[in-house]
């Protein structure tokens, strides 16, 4: 098609547009204010008033070169100039042709540009028929775009069926259709007539296509907005209707429910008026406000706590006691606190609610004596896990001003237990955590202290509330983790481990009764002597409390269903010691250390851990080497200093085991505790290291059925540690029969039950050097 235009050369000032693109025969207006594009209108105007405007590549270029511009656009008449403030000038343009950019000079300020002025003849253009049916395509598509989108006046269609100049007709479509820069950028650069109308038909289409999704959603959400305006409508006309016949939803009818259920509350008048407040804020708020469910489910939660229902304790201690024995066995420390709970409970109706703390490793019963003491009391039982909360607001609640605010876990008890003196359970109390959410140990320090939580305050009621009939009873399984503040605040009763004797009587009085029930069994199905849990109980289980024997009891019981199942005629299963290993496999503990020889440099301790005592062996290596003390097996500091002190200590009685006095820099002393992969640390193995080393140093074998625990000094003298009552079972299942104790533990012997002191033997030390004596294997000792 090129022999259809003809080319003339024209000298022209450039102005690149930013963001604007002109087709020919289209008329433009923008504003100039660069100094460079300025200066190319001054000189049009000097001139012809014909200027060259081009794109921008990017129209964010403040100062554009010749290679931030396209060198194709528009030869332009400027029709008008208008100066406006801020030296910037609006000038009107009107399209004349096509040009492209032959040559391009900046000598004067601005940009000259020889153009190549590109004009199509449509006059001696042969009369293509392809060309005529594109034309009718585009006219028509052009149609469909104005009749959808409604964006271009209809009247352009007259002018366009009237054109003859193919050139102008395509223009004239492309100026009145939504078209990014690029893309009218695309139809200037395109000369080819044919290609050209092809281009501007595909736009065509796209749009089109582009037009009706935009009009589908225009629809779309026209009717979501008409159908939410028709149910407004209808609502109110349902309201009216429900007026003439008496059945609006009256909030002050609403609100006198509210202040009837406020006389009846017993509360201090502080409170009452408060509420009060509240009630007549509540009577105000338009039915239709979004307040009104936030003021109302204040209220409903206000009226639902129990300000006046108290439950009253059953004040017969024996039955309180059988109770208790019932369902536990053991745990006299505690049964006993209870009862005397009970005894100045029925002698005082004042005395307030007290805060216990029950210590002791996992599975030992902490959590069911708080139901039992419920149940002994005839109050209700709430329980709350504490395990991981590290939000405050967990404990006093969110303020209203808060979008979902709801009150915190203890009014949330409250309402649970419908009694303002149930027996609340805080469970793993040791667990709380802290962030930056705040602390809620800190805002337990109200909740437990009896003289604070006679008028608690939960950020979400916003009014004080009575804690002070509450029964407190929190568990724990260490008291390291728990703030001082908070401890004081709490009686502890420490509930220890149970001792095979204890262990032995839980399991046939309720852990086999239960696992047999549980396993759809029945009830004397399963026939288990008391050898056979006594072996369940030492080779297979190794925990102060019970839960690891409870599950072992399970898989008993479900070896036992399969095999029932398997053959309903058995009448009884038998299990007993011959054929234990059928149900548990091999053992998995070995308890009696005492059967082994007594070593040089291996000494039996005894440690204290959150899940009761356990036996810990010592073991030292005395090497040819330069005075090294290594301490292996992942010890904490305290255990560090304790090895520190005995061989202080050592050297100090070097004289008396004929020990080598330089023996601390010829010798290295390796000690050791196995489980390198658990954390060890306290004062406990003083004397057993001290003892390890001396045996290790001079030869002499340390008796194997001796264990022992207590902190050492420079000089020798040992001092007192805790669990004591814990390490004595733990040495007890080991098959020890010999213990060395601290003289300043003689007190936590009272806790041993009696058949355990008949079959150890407990002997008091004051210094290493009664230690020694007893543990030592001197010549003529068997």
């Amino acid at each position: 098609m090129e022999e259809n235009y003809t080319k003339i050369d024209r000298e022209l000032p450039l102005i690149p547009l930013r963001g604007l693109a002109i087709f020919p025969y289209m008329i433009l207006n923008f504003d100039v204010g660069r100094e460079i594009s300025l200066k190319a209108l001054d000189d049009a105007m000097l001139g012809d008033e014909l200027v060259f405007l081009t794109s921008q590549k990017e129209a964010e270029t403040d100062e554009p070169t010749e290679d931030d511009f396209y060198h194709v656009g528009t030869i332009c008449k400027v029709k008008q100039m208008i100066k406006l403030p801020g030296d910037t000038v609006r000038v009107l343009v009107e399209g004349i042709s096509r040009g492209r950019v032959k040559e391009l000079n900046q000598e004067s300020g601005f940009f000259k540009a020889t153009i190549e002025e590109i004009v199509y003849d449509h006059e001696n253009a042969e009369n293509d028929k392809e060309v005529e049916a594109l034309v009718r395509n585009v006219f028509d598509a052009f149609e469909e775009y104005i009749n959808i989108g409604n964006r271009v006046s209809p009247e352009i269609l007259i002018s366009l069926s009237e054109t003859e100049n193919v050139d102008r007709f395509i223009d004239t479509v492309a100026s009145n259709v939504y078209l990014k820069t690029n893309q009218k950028q695309d139809v200037l650069e395109e000369f080819d007539i044919k290609k050209r109308l092809e281009l501007v038909y595909t736009i065509l289409l796209e749009e089109i296509d582009i037009l009706k999704i935009e009009k589908k959603i225009t629809l779309r959400v026209k009717k979501q907005m008409n159908k939410v305006q028709k149910e407004y409508y209808l609502k109110e006309q349902l309201r009216a209707i429900q007026k003439e016949l008496g059945e609006e939803e009256d909030i002050n009818s609403e609100a006198d429910e509210y202040r009837e259920k406020l006389k009846k509350i017993k509360a201090p008048k502080e409170t009452k008026e408060k509420i009060a407040k509240e009630i007549d804020k509540f009577s105000k708020i338009s039915p239709m406000s979004p307040d009104l469910s936030v003021s109302r489910g204040y209220l409903d939660t206000v009226f639902s706590l129990p300000w006046n229902k108290e439950t009253r304790d059953k004040l017969d201690i024996a039955k309180a006691k059988e109770i208790l024995d019932k369902d536990h066995y053991g745990l006299e420390k505690v049964k006993e606190r209870i009862l005397e709970y009970l005894a100045i409970r029925k002698l005082s109706k004042s005395m307030k609610g007290p805060i216990i703390c029950l210590v002791g490793p996992p599975g030992v019963g902490k959590t069911s004596i708080a139901k039992s003491i419920a149940e002994s009391l005839g109050r209700n039982f709430v329980r709350i896990s504490l395990g991981g909360v590290r939000d405050e607001a967990e404990i006093r609640g969110h303020r209203r001003t808060y979008v979902g605010s709801i009150p915190g876990r203890i009014i949330n008890g409250l309402k649970e237990a419908q009694t303002k003196n149930p027996v609340f359970l805080l469970d793993e109390i040791d667990k709380m955590a802290s962030d930056y959410k705040g602390d809620p140990a800190s805002a337990m320090l109200e909740v437990l202290d009896p003289e604070q939580n006679k008028t608690f305050v939960d950020h979400y009621l916003e009014i004080p509330f009575d804690l002070s009939k509450i029964l407190f009873v929190t568990t724990a399984n260490s008291l390291s983790t728990i703030p001082g503040p908070l401890l004081d605040r709490m009686e502890i009763i420490e509930v220890s481990g149970y001792i095979e004797e204890e262990k032995l009587k839980i399991a046939e009085r309720y852990l086999l009764p239960k696992q047999i029930k549980e396993h759809a069994l029945k009830e004397d199905f399963v026939k288990m002597d008391e050898s056979t849990i006594r072996d369940v109980i030492n080779y297979y289980t190794r925990e102060a409390g019970v839960r690891t024997l409870e599950r072992t009891l399970g898989k008993v019981c479900r070896k036992v269903a399969k095999k029932y199942v398997e053959n309903p005629e058995l009448e009884v299963v038998e299990v007993n010691q011959n054929n234990l290993e059928d149900y548990l496999g091999k053992d998995k503990y070995r308890y009696d250390l005492a059967g082994t020889k007594p070593e040089v440099g291996l000494v039996t301790g005894l440690a204290w851990t959150s899940v009761g005592g356990v036996t810990l062996t010592v073991e030292v290596n005395v090497l040819p080497g330069k005075g090294q003390v290594v301490l292996t097996g992942k010890l904490g500091d305290v255990m560090k200093e304790s090895a520190q002190a005995a061989i202080s200590y050592i050297r100090s009685i070097a004289d008396k085991f004929d020990i080598d006095p330089d023996f601390y820099q010829k010798k290295d002393i390796h000690i050791h505790l196995p489980e390198g992969a658990t954390p060890k640390d306290g004062p406990s193995a003083g004397i057993t290291m001290a003892l390890a080393v001396i045996s290790a140093l001079t030869k002499i074998p340390v008796r194997n059925d001796v264990a022992m625990t207590g902190e050492i000094t420079l000089r020798g003298r040992v001092l007192a540690v805790g669990g004591v009552r814990e390490k004595l079972l733990a040495a007890h299942r080991a098959g020890i029969k010999k213990v060395l104790l601290p003289k300043e533990c003689e007190a936590d012997l009272d806790e041993i039950p009696e058949n355990i002191k008949e079959q150890m033997e407990f002997v008091l030390v004051e210094n290493m050097d009664q230690v020694l004596d007893e543990a030592l294997v001197r010549n003529g000792d068997k």
